[in-house]
C-alpha cells in the first residue's frame, strides 16, 4: 500500500467514527478532501450524509467507486479526480476530510475562502498546535491569526501514528474549524493579509521595523502613514505580541 503525496490512509474504524462523530453528521452535503481506501466515507454514507469526495489519485477514486458503487448509483456518492489545492471544490455545509500533511494550509484557507459551516479535519499534531495558538502569545504565528481572524477552532482528540498507513512519524489531531465574521472590522480583506504575511516573516522585530523594512510587499505611502499614525506600543511591539484587535487597527489606517 502506498501514500500517494504524502497522504497516510486511516485504518482505524473507531477513530473514523469518533471524527465523523465530531461533525454531528446528518443528512445533508458533506465534503471529504481525499477519501483514500473510504475510512472515513463508510462512516460518512452510514450516517446518511451525501458524500461529494475530491480524490487527486485516480486509482484510489476508482477503488472507493467500486467499493461504494451502491452509493454511487443511489447518487448518494459523488467521487471527482482533482487536485483540492486548485481545482473546483463542491458547495458543501460540510467538511469532513483526512489532510494530506503537505497541502494542510493551502486547502485550509480555501476552504475558508468557500466558507463551509464547519469542517472537521485531521491534520498533523503540530500543525495543529498553530491553528489553535493563542494570539498574542509567542506560540502564535501567521496561520494561528489568519485562521482565528475569520473562524473558531476546537481541538478535538489527538490519534497515534498506528492507526495509519502507512504508519507516519507523528501524530495526527482532529480539529474542528467554524467559519465566523471577524471580530473586529477588517476595511480591506486583502491588505490585512498581505500585512500579516509580512509582519510574521519579520516575527523577531518591531512592527515598526518590519513595516519599514517591507520593501515593495507593502504600498509605500500606506506603510509611511501607518508609521506616522500607529501608536508607539504598538510600533514598538513584535508581532506574536500582538491580538487581533491590533493587526485590524493596523490594517485600517486608510
Amino acid at each position: 500500500m502506498r501514500a500517494w503525496r504524502d497522504q497516510h490512509f486511516l485504518t482505524n474504524p473507531h477513530t473514523a467514527a469518533r471524527i465523523v462523530d465530531c461533525a454531528q453528521v446528518a443528512e445533508q452535503g458533506v465534503l471529504e478532501i481525499g477519501p483514500g481506501r473510504g475510512a472515513l466515507t463508510v462512516e460518512l454514507l452510514s450516517r446518511g450524509a451525501i458524500v461529494h469526495a475530491v480524490e487527486i489519485d485516480p486509482i484510489l477514486a476508482q477503488e472507493v467507486i467500486r467499493r461504494f458503487s451502491d452509493a454511487v448509483a443511489e447518487g448518494r456518492l459523488h467521487v471527482t479526480v482533482g487536485d483540492a489545492t486548485r481545482c473546483p471544490l463542491p458547495s458543501c455545509s460540510l467538511v469532513v476530510s483526512n489532510l494530506p500533511y503537505s497541502v494542510s494550509s493551502l486547502i485550509l484557507f480555501r476552504l475558508l475562502a468557500i466558507d463551509p459551516g464547519m469542517a472537521v479535519l485531521m491534520v498533523q499534531r503540530e500543525f495543529a498546535m498553530r491553528m489553535v495558538a493563542e494570539v498574542g502569545t509567542p506560540a502564535c504565528g501567521r496561520l494561528s491569526v489568519m485562521l482565528q481572524t475569520f473562524a473558531g477552532v476546537v481541538r478535538c482528540f489527538d490519534v497515534p501514528p498506528a492507526h495509519f498507513t502507512p504508519v507516519p512519524q507523528v501524530w495526527s489531531t482532529v480539529v474542528r474549524v467554524t467559519p465566523r465574521p471577524p471580530q473586529f472590522p477588517i476595511r480591506d480583506l486583502a491588505r490585512y493579509a498581505d500585512l500579516v504575511r509580512v509582519l510574521f516573516s519579520h516575527r523577531r522585530k518591531t512592527v515598526r521595523n518590519c513595516i519599514r523594512y517591507a520593501g515593495g510587499e507593502l504600498d509605500v505611502g500606506w506603510t509611511d502613514r501607518v508609521l506616522n499614525d500607529l501608536p508607539p506600543k504598538v510600533l514598538e511591539a513584535r508581532p506574536e505580541a500582538l491580538v487581533l484587535e491590533d493587526f485590524a487597527l493596523i490594517a485600517n489606517i486608510p
